[in-house]
């Protein structure tokens, strides 16, 4: 089973590391959030400049 987890708080809030950590085991877990706190940033969007993407370790 394949699991995507994403947040807007970041991916290193505690709820989403609590969350990867239980669900190790159950499948194939795949983390897609923001590098820092987006919270209240609504329906934001990046129209001028190109998105990044970053593999960070566990």
């Amino acid at each position: 089973m394949r699991i995507l987890l994403s947040n807007d708080d970041g991916v290193h809030s505690p709820g989403l590391v609590a969350l990867y950590e239980g669900l190790q085991g159950v499948g194939e877990l795949e983390v897609v959030a923001p590098d820092r706190d987006h919270s209240g940033a609504s329906n934001s969007l990046t129209l001028n400049r190109p998105l990044t993407v970053e593999t960070h370790p566990n």
